[in-house]
């Protein structure tokens, strides 16, 4: 597996970056035809569209939460010269589980979501699209080390690591809120 070392520089873009996710919101990805080129077809599709009404982490939608580790993951593998079609389309998909996760135990019995929803997610993934062996190989692992296997290729790596960022990203600001309201004082409003 190859590696590349990231420079401070590139570190520091990234924070400023994942600072305001307000990229999501104000859909800069629409504005990224090499992007929309590689995923126009999952964005466009119902079933994907369907993961709006799921919350992924704090009040981040499923659906906000796989275009911003699936855009996140296209440009850190574009920028390196890497398969970034399979990371945006990996990335788009690596969450295509279709239930809501906070409730899923009680209603299932299955209390073991954040170590079965990955093959769930390729599962949902190759019934309803076209993707290549080394998108389900990312979509699969997306969650090593919690499950045993590591992903084949650096960019299943580049997925995890962006998946892990935008995943703790989106429970910080949910959790700064709440501290926000709890500590502001009542006579400011």
């Amino acid at each position: 597996m190859e590696t590349g070392r990231i420079s401070k520089k590139e570190m520091q873009r990234a924070r400023d970056w994942a600072k305001d996710e307000s990229w999501v919101r104000k859909k800069e990805y629409e504005k990224d035809a090499e992007y929309l080129a590689c995923v126009q077809d999952i964005l466009d599709h119902p079933v994907f569209q369907s993961m709006e009404q799921f919350i992924q982490h704090g009040s981040t939608t499923c659906k906000a939460h796989c275009i911003q580790v699936s855009y996140m993951s296209y440009k850190i593998c574009r920028n390196r010269g890497w398969d970034f079609v399979s990371a945006a389309r990996a990335g788009l998909l690596h969450d295509l589980f279709l239930y809501d996760w906070h409730t899923h135990a009680k209603e299932t019995g299955n209390h073991f979501h954040g170590l079965t929803h990955p093959r769930v997610a390729m599962n949902n993934a190759i019934a309803h699209f076209h993707i290549t062996k080394k998108e389900q190989n990312m979509i699969l692992r997306h969650m090593w080390p919690l499950t045993p296997i590591p992903p084949r290729w650096k960019e299943g790596f580049v997925l995890l690591y962006t998946d892990k960022f935008c995943s703790t990203a989106e429970v910080a600001a949910q959790m700064k809120e709440q501290i926000f309201m709890v500590l502001w004082p009542r006579q400011f409003g």
